[in-house]
């Protein structure tokens, strides 16, 4: 009897659909008849089966109350216009029929009953979409700001601030778990709007647990509704939060996880609580990594950049927030050694230099060198063979050197190994092989290119 209760209360969001198409199909018709009165007969019809379609969306609903654990106060003012809807329906299908036992509907214009009746529909719906998606679903979106100002109440979201020096120190719920929840599960489980009767705000209603009982069994994640509803799949009824709602990371979860296993400590600290470090580093703040260095420098005069240009060098700037450039000779496949000196006038400003496919030599390292705070070095495709790269040593700031297709001799890369932050080499389509490169430098990653995609299925069909 009880699956029988529960497969008829889980058929109320298709049924409830029906009353609904009938009531706005019945409310057009009417406003497109209200002249002629021609077609009273088949609105009467329509609010028939509205009322029918109605009476059986009621009757699912409750059992879908009763069958999902729904507390009453969540469900009482869908539950009661619900009923108020279908009796409305047969109200106006007596009304269109004429008969005398509901007279008194005369007294207000057929044309006041409708606009009640849309008022009245419109409510109930709304409220069904309240227990379905929470009253904050189509405001959720909005800053706080926003939605206080429109009466709604708010729920700070709650960052997880963790670093080397302070993450063991951290106290695992007050300042990891307790910020998972808020910003993942208190909207539907605060005071004021306590879905299945469970609080999820304060460590009282957490040990507590709702009407399905205990939310956490001692040390058990894999036991614990808690854990266990958020790695339901997602079509799943059970799986919290629901389908629309803000789901949280891989990660959160592993922590709530880790949390409960550990005994669901509410004062200890990350290190009392016995949790591994790996489990927070994506809480970590992450360091920029920009294509320039992270100083502040003064602009390049605008009569110099200009100058450059000129010569078809093209100049742009890194980025708004920084005064570095990014200078390329793409277009300029004629510069040589002698045209560096132009560049000199904005050396502190470039950070970002591009020389591929030019007429450089090995002899450009000693202006290259003159670059304070050049960061990304592209000399791609050019006669350079390395034996002057010993010379970008002091360059603090150089992070990456492409030197694919050149005429680099693999021994010259020996000198790499005094680079302090060099991180990138490109070497694909030159002499050098991993056999033939001596690094002890663990900070360069050296790309030899020559990449081979795997053989996949399709690529033996002919079209």
């Amino acid at each position: 009897m009880d699956v029988l209760k529960q497969l008829l209360g889980r058929l109320h969001p298709l049924v409830v659909h029906l009353p609904i198409g009938f009531i706005m199909l019945g409310l057009l018709l009417q406003a497109y008849d209200r002249k002629k009165k021609e077609y009273n007969a088949v609105l009467s019809l329509i609010y028939l089966w509205a009322g029918i379609s109605a009476s059986l969306a009621c009757l699912t609903g409750y059992l879908q109350y009763l069958g999902e654990g729904y507390a009453f106060d969540t469900v009482k003012w869908h539950l009661w216009s619900g009923i108020a809807t279908a009796l409305f329906s047969f109200l106006m299908y007596a009304q269109l029929k004429g008969i005398q036992a509901v007279d008194f509907l005369s007294k207000l214009p057929m044309v006041g009953w409708s606009v009640l009746f849309f008022i009245l529909v419109s409510f109930t719906g709304h409220q069904g979409g309240n227990i379905t998606h929470g009253e904050d679903y189509l405001i959720e979106p909005l800053p706080n700001s926003i939605k206080s100002a429109l009466g709604f109440e708010t729920f700070e979201e709650k960052e997880i601030s963790l670093n080397e020096t302070n993450w063991q120190e951290a106290l695992i719920y007050e300042d990891v778990i307790k910020p998972i929840l808020n910003n993942k599960c208190v909207s539907c489980h605060n005071p004021k709007k306590a879905k299945g009767e469970l609080l999820l705000n304060s460590e009282e209603g957490i040990l507590k647990g709702g009407e399905s009982g205990a939310v956490i069994e001692a040390s058990k994640a894999s036991e614990s509704e808690l854990f266990t509803r958020l790695v339901l799949p997602m079509d799943n009824d059970d799986h919290m939060p629901p389908e629309g709602k803000s789901q949280p990371s891989k990660e959160e979860i592993q922590l709530v996880r880790a949390w409960i296993d550990a005994g669901s400590p509410f004062e200890k600290t990350i290190a009392e609580s016995g949790l591994d470090k790996a489990l927070f580093l994506s809480f970590f703040p992450k360091k920029a990594d920009f294509d320039h260095p992270d100083i502040e420098i003064p602009a390049a005069s605008e009569e110099h950049i200009k100058a450059i240009e000129k010569t078809g060098v093209h100049i742009d700037p890194i980025s708004k927030s920084s005064n570095f450039l990014s200078v390329s000779c793409i277009n300029q496949a004629a510069f040589s050694d002698a045209d560096f000196e132009a560049l000199l006038p904005i050396k502190e400003q470039i950070s970002r230099l591009d020389l591929g496919h030019t007429k450089i030599t090995d002899a450009a390292f000693s202006k290259l060198a003159e670059l304070p705070n050049l960061t990304i070095l592209l000399l791609d495709h050019t006669a350079i063979t390395g034996k002057d790269l010993h010379l970008l040593a002091p360059l603090e700031h150089l992070k990456s050197i492409n030197l694919t297709g050149t005429a680099l001799k693999p021994e010259h890369l020996e000198a790499l190994n005094g680079f302090k932050n060099l991180q990138r080499l490109y070497l694909f389509g030159t002499e050098a092989t991993p056999e033939s490169v001596k690094l002890n430098n663990p900070k360069i990653s050296i790309d030899y290119g020559n990449y081979q995609l795997p053989p996949i299925p399709s690529d033996t069909i002919v079209y």
